[in-house]
């Protein structure tokens, strides 16, 4: 699986604590291998119909989309808090 993560993801990630940043590297490579992966918790986005989300920790989520069959945009990384206004 192919992982594009856009400019505002990235630039969202460099504020992440180093820990949660560490285990959005853990659940990178965990996606990557099985985007299934049920420690994952992918969930359907409500507000944005083609997009999905899925758990860092209980309280950061990565929202994505799929380009294709084998590539994901990583569009969002944030608490969420932040994230579901």
């Amino acid at each position: 699986m192919e992982i594009i993560e856009t400019s505002d993801f990235k630039r969202a990630f460099k504020k992440l604590p180093k820990d949660i940043q560490r285990l959005y590297d853990i659940q990178k490579k965990r996606f990557r291998e099985n985007w299934w992966d049920s420690r994952l918790h992918i969930k359907k986005v409500r507000s944005l119909p083609y997009a999905l989300s899925f758990r860092i920790t209980r309280r950061y989520r990565v929202f994505f989309y799929f380009q294709n069959t084998e590539t994901a945009i990583f569009f969002e990384i944030d608490h969420c808090k932040d994230i579901y206004r």
